[in-house]
C-alpha cells in the first residue's frame, strides 16, 4: 500500500498519529508556538468522546488546560478535591492534599478533556482527521517521514512532515515501528482487574474513597451530582453477564462497610465493564524522526490515577523540544525528550504499583499477607511523612510543592 497513488499531499512540520488528549494537546501547544500539525485517528470523534476513561487530573495538568487557552470549563464544571480517603479496618483515613502539599487534584473526566481539546483545535483552525483507516508511517529513519491514510470517503492522502509523533494509545501501531532488536519492553501483568460501573445515584462521598477489605479492593468515584463511577476488584476473566445489579451493590457495600456505618447511595446501573490493567514501558521513546507519547510508550494501573496525566506531561515536554528543534536547534534538541519523560514515567510506575499492591487482595494471600498490608496502610496514614508522600505522589509532584 505504501506505493499506492494518493489523492492529496500535505506538508507540515509535525504529523501526529492519534487524536486522544495527548495528540490533541501536542497539536494545541505547537499551534500556540506557530507550528502547524496534522492529527489523524482511526476512531471517530463520537467514539472517543463516549469512551469512559479516567477522571482525575493533577494540579499542573488542570492548570495547563486553562493557562494554555484550551478551556476554563474545568473551573466551572470540574470538582476540586483537596484530599482523598483511604478506608481500611472499617474506618476512613483522609489524606489532606491541600494541607500537606498546598495543591489539589480535579475530578474532570477524560472525555471532557478530549471534548475541550477537540473544540479548541476546531476553534483555532487546527487540522484533525477522525475515522481514517489504513494508516501507515513511512521513512522514520530519514529527515522526511510520511504518514499515509485513507479518509472515510475512500480517498487516499499523504502527510509529509519533519517529525512524526505516535500518540496512538495502548494498542499503538507506531511503537512497533521501532525495530524489535533495538527496543526494550518492560511490563508486569496483575492477577486482578476492576469491575467498573456507572450508576444513576447521588454522590456517596465528596472525595474519592479507596477501600481495602478482606473481601478485596473498591474505589468510589464520581462523575456528576447524579452519575457515579465505582469499581471493585475482580478476576481478569470475570464476565459482566454474571453480575446482576443487586450482586454488584452487595459486593460494593461489603467492601466499604465499617464501624462508622458508611453506605453507598444506590441507583440504576447504566454501564458495566471489566478493566484489565498492567504496567508497561517501551524504550526508546524516540527512533529517528518518530517520537512516542502517552499510552503508546507506557501504561500504568489505574490505581494511582497517573495515565492521562503522564500523557499530558509527555507532550508538554515534547512540544517544548519540538519548538526548539524546528526553530534551528535541529535533532539534538530532542535528545532530552526520553530522559525527561522517563524520569516521571518511572516515578509514576512506582507509585501506581505501590498503590496497587497496597490496596488489592492478592489471590491466594495468607492471613499474614492481610495483616502486613494493614500495617503498611497504617504507616501510610499514621505519620505526617507517610501522608505527605502519598499527597505528593497523587497530586503529581506539582510545581508549587517542589523543593
Amino acid at each position: 500500500m505504501a506505493d499506492a497513488v494518493v489523492d492529496t499531499v500535505s506538508s507540515v512540520p509535525v504529523a501526529v498519529v492519534g487524536a486522544g488528549p495527548a495528540g490533541l494537546m501536542l497539536a494545541h501547544r505547537l499551534g500556540r508556538a506557530g507550528i502547524d500539525a496534522i492529527v489523524v485517528d482511526t476512531r471517530t470523534r463520537h467514539e472517543i468522546e463516549t469512551t469512559q476513561r479516567a477522571g482525575i487530573l493533577e494540579a499542573d495538568a488542570a492548570r495547563d488546560l486553562v493557562e494554555t487557552g484550551v478551556s476554563d470549563r474545568i473551573l466551572r464544571e470540574g470538582h476540586e478535591h483537596e484530599g482523598t480517603v483511604l478506608r481500611f479496618g472499617g474506618r476512613p483515613h483522609r489524606i489532606p492534599f491541600k494541607e500537606l502539599v498546598g495543591e489539589s487534584v480535579w475530578l474532570y473526566p477524560q472525555t471532557d478533556v478530549f471534548i475541550d481539546l477537540a473544540d479548541a483545535r476546531e476553534r483555532d483552525g487546527g487540522t484533525v482527521h477522525f475515522g481514517v483507516r489504513d494508516t501507515e508511517v513511512l521513512d522514520i529513519t530519514t529527515g522526511a517521514p510520511r504518514v499515509r491514510y485513507t479518509a472515510p470517503d475512500g480517498s487516499r492522502h499523504e502527510i509529509r512532515a519533519r517529525y512524526v509523533v505516535g500518540a496512538d494509545g495502548s494498542r499503538s501501531m507506531c511503537r512497533n515501528l521501532v525495530p524489535e532488536d533495538r527496543r526494550v519492553r518492560y511490563g508486569k501483568e496483575y492477577p486482578y482487574a476492576w469491575f467498573g460501573i456507572l450508576a444513576e445515584a447521588p454522590i456517596s462521598a465528596p472525595e474519592l474513597v479507596y477501600a481495602h477489605s478482606e473481601h478485596g479492593f473498591a474505589l468510589i468515584s464520581q462523575r456528576s451530582e447524579s452519575v457515579q463511577r465505582m469499581y471493585f476488584q475482580c478476576s481478569p476473566d470475570e464476565s459482566v453477564d454474571a453480575w446482576s445489579d443487586d450482586r454488584v451493590w452487595e459486593t460494593l457495600q461489603a467492601r466499604v462497610a465499617g464501624e462508622d456505618g458508611f453506605r453507598l447511595n444506590e441507583g440504576p446501573i447504566t454501564d458495566k465493564t471489566v478493566l484489565r490493567f498492567r504496567s508497561f514501558v517501551q524504550e526508546p521513546m524516540r527512533w529517528g524522526s518518530l517520537m512516542l507519547a502517552g499510552d503508546a510508550a507506557h501504561t500504568v494501573p489505574p490505581t494511582g490515577a497517573r495515565g492521562l496525566n503522564l500523557a499530558l506531561h509527555d507532550v508538554k515536554v515534547l512540544a517544548e523540544l519540538l519548538v526548539r528543534a524546528l526553530g534551528g536547534a535541529g535533532d539534538a534538541a530532542l535528545d532530552d525528550y526520553q530522559p525527561r519523560a522517563l524520569q516521571r514515567v518511572w516515578r509514576a510506575q512506582n507509585f501506581s504499583h505501590w498503590m496497587t499492591q497496597l490496596l488489592h487482595t492478592a489471590p491466594g494471600g495468607s492471613p499474614f499477607d492481610l495483616r502486613r498490608q494493614l500495617g503498611e496502610l497504617d504507616n501510610a496514614v499514621g505519620t505526617r511523612s507517610g501522608r505527605t508522600y502519598l499527597a505528593e505522589q497523587y497530586t503529581g509532584w506539582p510545581a508549587g510543592s517542589r523543593g
